[in-house]
């Protein structure tokens, strides 16, 4: 039997895990950083000093409800693999993975907070073999929206980006209109609570620039909409239907352009029900189960293994 720590310290969750190869199983502990009411996000220093506190307590919780010891250690380390990807809260992650790998004299791998959401969002999906393939991925998120061709790589995913939201990120426009409307950040729950209050039939129309997403306008829809009175329940629905709208705009664009692939929607946009639903409907992709769709640690614990394994 072997066990593999994955860590992930991002914007908004610190999250550890444990992957056990011989059973297939995770083990998970996550809590999100506190957001004060009526702000949409925290400044990286608190992020971090949030992390610091957190990664500790959520430690010993989950070493001592499994009993397990690991014999490999998988972080995040940077947002996405590319040049001048960086955020300071992975470094909290970062210097525990080091710590613990120089104390233990344990292997230690790095990877992107992206390939870590798309092999958990595969992991829950009992996809895992889709890692030796080629498909193609969405990744969701407040600080991401992008369709993706994914190939193996060593390390991790080679991660190609073929489309990108031009403006802001969908996790972004929820969390605002979210506020907007009075909810704590971040909003997406809450949001989807709200929009399930509305049974009026909205249509909208994405705005596309070839493969590319415009999701700006949606906020300053929104507000319209406000200033106008319409219910709190419509303006939700109407937010959530747009994003809905973009990402399926974006989805057929790039099957229409690049062709047929299997299909993988990850980050923690697509754990809302109404844009899953629609989404599998019409091109039938995998989506991660609820709790490995929002940021967790699950993907690299399970991306550590992998590359152990390949090195022998």
């Amino acid at each position: 039997m072997s066990v593999f720590l994955g860590i992930d310290t991002s914007n908004y969750t610190t999250s550890l895990s444990l992957y056990d190869t011989a059973s297939n199983r995770v083990e998970m502990e996550k809590r999100l950083l506190p957001v004060k009411p009526g702000q949409c996000g925290l400044r990286q220093s608190d992020a971090v000093f949030l992390h610091v506190k957190q990664l500790g307590e959520l430690a010993e919780t989950l070493f001592a409800r499994t009993g397990l010891t690991p014999q490999g250690i998988g972080y995040s380390a940077f947002p996405r693999r590319v040049d001048g990807s960086y955020m300071p809260c992975f470094l909290v992650g970062e210097m525990a993975a080091q710590l613990l790998a120089s104390a233990f004299s344990l292997p230690v791998y790095s990877f992107s907070h992206q390939e870590g959401h798309i092999a958990a969002a595969l992991y829950s999906a009992g996809a895992l073999d889709w890692l030796d393939t080629e498909f193609y991925a969405f990744h969701v998120s407040g600080g991401t929206t992008e369709g993706l061709l994914v190939s193996p790589d060593n390390p991790g995913l080679q991660v190609q980006r073929i489309c990108a939201t031009r403006d802001l990120h969908a996790g972004q426009v929820i969390d605002r209109v979210g506020v907007m409307l009075g909810l704590n950040f971040p909003c997406g729950p809450a949001l989807e609570q709200l929009a399930a209050g509305c049974t009026q039939k909205i249509k909208v129309r994405p705005v596309l620039k070839d493969c590319d997403c415009c999701l700006s306008g949606i906020e300053n829809q929104c507000q319209a909409l406000m200033q106008k009175g319409e219910s709190r329940e419509y303006i939700a629905r109407f937010c959530l239907e747009s994003v809905l709208a973009a990402v399926a705009g974006m989805t057929r664009r790039m099957l229409e352009q690049y062709g047929a692939k299997p299909l993988v929607y990850a980050g923690g946009v697509m754990s809302n029900r109404r844009i899953r639903s629609a989404l599998e409907k019409e091109f039938h992709g995998l989506f991660a189960q609820p709790q490995f769709s929002s940021d967790n640690s699950a993907g690299i614990a399970v991306l550590a293994a992998r590359q152990h394994s390949k090195e022998g």
